[in-house]
């Protein structure tokens, strides 16, 4: 049948010829049975009457969910799609392509079941709710995309009412391959954690996980910039989560611009959508380190890094050296973590998963890998391995 519409529609001409829409056609998820039901007698044991055999055995013994059902390898892919990609505030339909890309990653690279959920819905106490309603169904939940500062509080509020890893991916997997990146990048420039002098440029969600995890893992000092300047314990417009970091940071007691916090400075991590001019760069510290993670177009290119006096430079993006994408980080996390029924995923489990990340490059540590590759089939059993034995060790595994 013609559609007149469509055909003088230059969007639709352009869907229809682009790979990209092409590959999204019917979206990129399906849901296919584990077991046979081809006969009476299949369908008796798959649903009634012999499903209610499991059912009423795990009414008496809730933990046999883990072994009956899908709970003990499925995640929920969560958003209420108010920050999507650098996309921004583009709601939960919008989001959809996005939470399934993630769902198709998660069963890619860690072998784990995962189900998109777009919630329509941005209230904390309603987000908070609704998620812990769902989450019966589950092992773990993957929080995505909710905007800062929200996400602290729906994370930590669901956390303490669940009894399953709650993990906002956008903080903490950033965070992780991150870390693991820059040990790498230290040890190459011939330097430790604790001589490195850190910029972070933006003071979002993943900014503050990133900047945090850093000190936790021993950073000399640092200091993270919002857009009004470096976040020091002498402004008076910082929202909670910024006042708390300002705290335990910027021991040096710097304040003024990012430009001004960077002159000297080892290492500049980037994660705001803004740009970084070369001299900028070039004001840094002989041998910096500049990861540079804003997408599409990173804060300064690799090119223009290197060329004003960095080492080592890494991206989000998939077309240069060095990416720092979290597909490195959360499958293995939910897969170690769910191995052995984790009631939470702790700093020390993700400690342990950037530590082992950054093993995995081994002897092929060079300026153009400081991390592995997301391809790399050793780094998800490696970095579940380590969340695992870190789980054991504080106390919150099941098995």
């Amino acid at each position: 049948m013609s559609t007149p519409a469509a055909s003088h529609d230059e969007g639709a001409v352009d869907r229809e010829s682009d790979p990209v829409f092409q590959l999204h056609v019917g979206g990129k998820l399906e849901v296919v049975s584990s077991v046979p039901v081809k006969t009476r007698e299949d369908l008796s044991l798959a649903y009634t009457p012999g499903v209610a055999r499991v059912c009423t055995a795990i009414a008496q013994q809730p933990d046999l969910a883990y072994d009956y059902t899908w709970k003990s390898h499925t995640v929920a892919v969560v958003t209420d799609g108010t920050a999507v990609l650098g996309l921004g505030d583009i709601g939960p339909l919008a989001a959809l392509p996005v939470m399934e890309g993630k769902a198709l990653l998660f069963k890619q690279f860690g072998e784990i079941d995962a189900v998109p959920i777009c919630l329509d819905v941005t209230d904390v106490d309603e987000l908070v709710e609704t998620i812990a309603r769902l989450a019966p169904a589950f092992g773990g939940i993957n929080l995505e995309d909710i905007s800062a500062p929200r996400c602290f509080e729906v994370e930590r509020r669901l956390q303490e009412r669940l009894d399953i890893p709650v993990f906002h991916d956008d903080q903490h997997g950033t965070a992780i391959v991150v870390l693991a990146a820059l040990r790498n990048a230290a040890a190459l420039t011939g330097r430790t954690l604790a001589d490195l002098r850190v910029v972070v440029s933006g003071a979002g969600a993943a900014g503050i996980a990133v900047a945090k995890m850093i000190l936790e893992a021993g950073i000399g000092d640092l200091a993270i910039a919002d857009s009004k300047g470096i976040v020091s314990a002498d402004r008076e417009d910082l929202n909670e989560q910024k006042r708390l970091f300002a705290s335990i940071s910027n021991r040096a007691g710097r304040s003024g611009s990012f430009v001004d916090a960077l002159r000297g400075a080892d290492v500049l991590v980037g994660l705001s959508s803004g740009t970084i001019a070369p001299e900028a760069v070039a004001s840094m510290a002989p041998d910096g380190i500049v990861f540079a993670m804003a997408n599409p177009d990173p804060e300064v290119h690799p090119d223009v890094a290197h060329a004003n006096g960095a080492r080592v430079v890494a991206t989000g993006r998939s077309d240069f050296p060095n990416q720092i994408n979290n597909v490195l980080a959360f499958p293995g996390v939910f897969q170690g973590a769910m191995a052995v029924r984790a009631t939470r995923v702790t700093e020390g489990m993700k400690l342990a998963a950037s530590e082992a990340l950054a093993a995995v490059v081994g002897d092929d540590l060079c300026a153009e890998c400081v991390i592995p590759s997301v391809f790399d089939t050793r780094v998800a059993p490696a970095v579940a391995a380590a969340v695992a034995a870190a789980a054991r060790a504080e106390g919150v595994a099941r098995l």
